[in-house]
């Protein structure tokens, strides 16, 4: 598939997302152009840097979450800014060069110096800090600190700073010791790289690249859980990284012993070096946050919006920046200042109604059962029947939309890889749109569970 016609998939997927007005899909989504996918880099190409900042402030996951979509696997997006002679047939490293890129903007944020620590988060940051640093140290202290921490793993909740904890370690690292291979990648992305692989033929350049690292990063390593292959490979990378002393970084939404299939021996490596939890901030270090992103995107917050928004979003990170994102894209677009009415407004959308994270995936699944007649041991079976068949893409759809699980969190409750899971879900997505009794009915079943 072309990267254009990939691209003509995640507009249709904007055009129709619910975070999405029509004014804003034509006016800052339909007018970007795809230019080219490189290294899990979707670039594409505006015309202004005021489209380009406005684009990535307020929509960049949306467009994330659409080319998820359209290819099975997560991108980074970054939009490029022509040139006044409007030529783009340039090295996109020459490119990059002349433009101030937003997203790159962002990443940069994520380091220690713009971390904003509380008792949720001290003691993930210190030892985060220590391994970023470990080179640095003395021989002695540097052999304590390979042995200790080593893996290090970071666990809790969506949300609440892990992958910035890990970025940052990247960015100490690369800025002190240029030198050192370093290497971030997300569970996800591990597995798609390793299928890939495996059926080109070529999983002696997957092994090159990760057991010759100085430093392996894992995001939400939990996703090999219940892949024996992915387990297999993963196992053995560790070993030749660990035994070589080099580093090991993980996250993990929830703490290693819980993760369900995962293998004993990989949980003994784990244990070899320390986990650490993060937890939800307190309302202190809330505001600090909400400052601290607002002081990065140059947005001017009064005391009483920065105070609302701590006070209403009080369990996810995320979506206190998210908020401070919104309200930036805001002020661009209507040139009006933050106002108390304004973050009201931006926080009811980004909160989902009435506590989404108590609707669990055994909810979902009971109730779509109920509503469609079938067992819910058929909905996680291989029952090709019809109604069965609609039954689970349902619960796929619901579990994406309610729960935001990724594709392959999905397949391991149905017993599907997250390939057919995204194929389920583009199916439903486009049965919605046509078929009005089944969305009647779909609505009905969110209605419930919210309810409840």
């Amino acid at each position: 598939m072309e990267f254009s016609d990939v691209f003509a998939e995640v507009l249709r997927y904007c055009r129709d997302h619910k975070d999405v007005s029509e004014p804003g899909y034509n006016k800052w989504i339909k007018v970007l152009e795809p230019y080219k996918l490189e290294n899990n880099t979707a670039y594409l190409l505006t015309d202004s840097e005021f489209t380009k900042t406005t684009t990535m402030t307020a929509y960049e996951s949306v467009l994330k979450e659409a080319f998820y979509n359209s290819l099975g696997f997560e991108v980074d997006i970054k939009i490029l800014v022509r040139s006044k002679d409007n030529s783009v047939e340039k090295d996109v490293s020459e490119i990059e060069v002349k433009t101030a890129d937003f997203s790159d903007d962002v990443k940069n944020s994520l380091t220690f110096e713009n971390f904003i620590k509380g008792k949720s988060n001290d003691l993930a940051y210190a030892f985060a800090i220590a391994v970023a640093h470990k080179y640095d140290e003395t021989d002695e202290k540097q052999t304590d600190t390979k042995k200790i921490f080593n893996p290090l793993i970071i666990y809790g909740d969506s949300g609440l700073g892990k992958t910035h904890l890990m970025k940052a370690i990247e960015h100490e690292v690369k800025k002190n010791h240029p030198e050192l291979k370093v290497i971030y990648t997300t569970g996800e992305s591990f597995i798609n790289e390793l299928v890939k692989a495996i059926e080109f033929k070529n999983t002696i350049k997957f092994h090159d690249k990760y057991r010759n690292a100085d430093y392996l990063m894992v995001d939400d390593i939990q996703t090999i859980a219940g892949k024996e292959r992915m387990q297999e490979e993963f196992f053995h990378t560790f070993n030749d990284l660990y035994n070589a002393g080099k580093q090991i970084v993980l996250t993990s939404d929830i703490a290693p012993s819980k993760i369900s299939k995962l293998q004993d021996r990989i949980l003994t490596r784990f244990s070899l070096g320390v986990q650490v939890d993060v937890t939800a901030p307190d309302f202190e270090t809330r505001m600090a946050i909400v400052r601290k992103k607002a002081e990065v995107l140059d947005l001017q917050l009064s005391d009483n919006v920065t105070r609302i928004i701590a006070e209403k979003i009080k369990t996810n990170i995320r979506q206190l920046e998210g908020t401070v994102n919104k309200i930036k894209a805001l002020t661009v677009y209507t040139n009006e200042s933050p106002s108390i009415s304004m973050a009201q407004r931006v926080i009811k959308e980004i909160i989902i109604e009435n506590h989404p994270a108590e609707i669990t995936v055994d909810n979902i699944l009971q109730e779509v059962s109920a509503a469609f007649d079938v067992n819910v041991e058929d909905i996680k079976s291989s029952n090709r029947r019809a109604n069965v068949s609609l039954a689970r893409k349902i619960s796929i759809y619901l579990m994406k939309e309610i729960k935001n699980m990724t594709f392959v969190q999905i397949g391991n409750v149905v017993n599907k890889n997250h390939s057919t899971i995204t194929i389920h879900y583009q199916d439903i997505i486009k049965l919605l749109k046509t078929n009005k009794q089944l969305k009647e009915t779909v609505d009905d079943i969110t209605k419930n569970l919210k309810r409840n």
